[in-house]
């Protein structure tokens, strides 16, 4: 049976706002406080200013948005190839913004350890940025996992046609 990427996507985003929802239900305190714990803007930047521009810079741009229509359009091996290595490239984009973020958060934690009221929220501002790059991790995997078995499947006919 072949599954459409961009449904495959939606069904992460789908149960990851699940989880996150069964996290605020179960957690003590006011769900609405809870929520604004999770949100970061600078964390986030950090992740996507390395990302996009990285992706660009390189010239991988292009390929990457491809990725997303594996398996809707036709691409040749060549193709295929290309787009793994585009999100490949993203996924270690992703995870060197995210070290950067959380080296960056904790080196201004360092500076303020004098005021102890600080420490715990600064430290979770520290641990978003991995969070973050584990979310995105979590929605790059299946369009390379897609794109390797579009390939797999390319391979194995040109071999069938021999």
């Amino acid at each position: 049976m072949k599954k459409n990427i961009r449904i495959v996507l939606v069904g992460e985003i789908v149960l990851l706002v699940v989880l996150f929802l069964l996290v605020l239900i179960l957690s003590a305190g006011n769900p609405g406080t809870v929520i604004a714990w999770f949100f970061d803007i600078p964390s986030l930047l950090f992740i996507l200013l390395m990302l996009i521009p990285g992706l660009l810079i390189m010239g991988e741009w292009k390929d990457f948005i491809k990725s997303f229509s594996v398996g809707i359009k036709p691409y040749s091996l060549l193709e295929l190839k290309n787009i793994i290595e585009a999100v490949g490239a993203a996924q270690k984009l992703t995870v060197y913004g995210a070290l950067l973020a959380i080296i960056t958060s904790g080196i201004l934690l360092m500076g303020k350890l004098g005021e102890l009221s600080t420490i715990g929220p600064n430290l979770a501002v520290c641990f978003l940025a991995g969070f973050y790059a584990v979310i995105v991790e979590f929605l790059l995997l299946p369009l390379r996992l897609n794109a390797e078995r579009k390939m797999n499947e390319e391979m194995d006919l040109e071999d069938g046609e021999d």
